[in-house]
């Protein structure tokens, strides 16, 4: 009967990356120049793909939806973060929270299937380079992406809604530097939460292990073509046209797999704010930077259309 008097919480208390006063300030500086550093190179992407006709390739036509998820996805969680560095009221609404949450894990999703896509489309590339233009069209290209974006929206609807209705009367404090599914379920729930888990964990279970078999797969399929030719430069050159995803992969699912797949406690959630600020924050600035430093085409298109910036000037 004790359910009778639970009250619901109407805010929540985000303790942020630290609660060391001399510290702030410090990472404040820090993680502005890193975001407004996100958005320029990923904006910048997006800006060659679109300008430049030599770049509408499904290979770019990924490499660019993939930058725009990582301008959305670390605005979802560093400017709130910033504000509370650098504000005294470090609170967000109960709806605030949620819609965090559900954009959070919605562009979260969608990266990892957008990623196995672009497994695929390096698969297709390397293993069946005679039918890519036919198997890897306009269209396919299209519907892959609007597929990734739709199970994303769909899965991360399901997932916050499911959670919200739980009665939150615990405590409001999150230990953390943005609303998460951790911290929201062991820590804040009073209601019995282990339907809630089991049903999330197979939602989410289901969806990344999909999206990491697909890659896993493709790329097993890719190594073993790889090894079939003999000559190491045109090996090489093979590899090079993938090495830049596989780098992206392995850091994305490495910090989310320390993130999600340890078990969770006081300590536990301390150790992963620095998995979470990992893709947060940190991947989305890597990510326009290892598929760019090396790739010459890039460079070249980011001349051209400095040029032209200062020719129209």
């Amino acid at each position: 009967m004790e359910g009778l008097n639970w009250t619901r919480v109407s805010q929540f208390h985000l303790l942020g990356i630290t609660d060391l006063p001399h510290l702030q300030p410090v990472i404040f500086v820090l993680f502005l120049l890193v975001y407004v550093f996100t958005l320029v190179g990923n904006l910048s992407t997006v800006a060659v793909v679109i300008s430049d006709e030599k770049l509408h390739t499904p290979m770019y036509f990924f490499l660019g939806n993939l930058s725009l998820l990582d301008i959305f996805y670390s605005s979802v969680t560093v400017p709130k973060m910033l504000a509370g560095l650098v504000g005294e009221e470090k609170v967000i609404s109960f709806v605030g929270c949620f819609t965090q949450l559900y954009f959070f894990h919605f562009l979260g999703s969608t990266e990892a299937l957008l990623l196995s896509s672009m497994s695929y489309d390096r698969y297709v590339a390397i293993c069946k380079p005679l039918r890519y233009h036919v198997l890897m069209g306009k269209l396919v290209c299209a519907q892959l992406t609007l597929i990734c974006w739709l199970i994303g929206f769909l899965y991360s609807l399901a997932e916050t809604v499911l959670i919200s209705l739980l009665p939150f009367c615990k405590k409001n404090t999150v230990t953390y530097f943005f609303c998460d599914i951790k911290p929201l379920l062991k820590l804040l729930a009073c209601a019995d939460t282990f339907l809630n888990e089991i049903t999330v964990m197979l939602v989410t279970g289901s969806i990344g292990m999909a999206a990491f078999f697909i890659t896993v797969v493709s790329y097993v399929f890719i190594f073993m073509n790889l090894m079939k030719i003999h000559s190491v430069s045109g090996r090489s050159k093979a590899f090079s046209t993938c090495s830049s995803h596989i780098t992206v992969v392995i850091f994305f699912y490495g910090t989310v797999m320390c993130t999600y797949l340890g078990p969770t406690s006081e300590g536990s959630i301390e150790k992963d704010k620095v998995a979470a600020l990992l893709f947060t924050v940190v991947t989305p600035t890597l990510n326009p930077l290892i598929y760019t430093i090396r790739n010459q085409e890039v460079h070249r298109c980011l001349r051209k259309l400095f040029r032209k910036e200062k020719i129209w000037k």
